[in-house]
């Protein structure tokens, strides 16, 4: 433990503490991307038909799309 640990009262991080930082981590992304694609799908839906068609897609499409940027 160095000096400025000890110093502070803190003890070095576990495996169990990373563990659950990286856990979170993992979803909070998962949550951000989720709502990345929703919110691409709520715009896509706002889209005509004809719109849609230029874009290439058709309605039935829209909840198939997966990670579309």
């Amino acid at each position: 433990m160095s000096t400025a640990q000890a110093t502070a009262g803190l003890r070095p991080a576990t495996d169990a503490t990373w563990r659950v930082f990286s856990a979170f981590t993992r979803c909070w992304a998962a949550l951000q991307e989720w709502r990345k694609r929703g919110r691409l799908q709520d715009e896509l839906n706002s889209l005509s038909n004809r719109g849609l068609s230029d874009i290439g897609f058709t309605r039935g499409e829209i909840d198939r799309i997966q990670g579309l940027e």
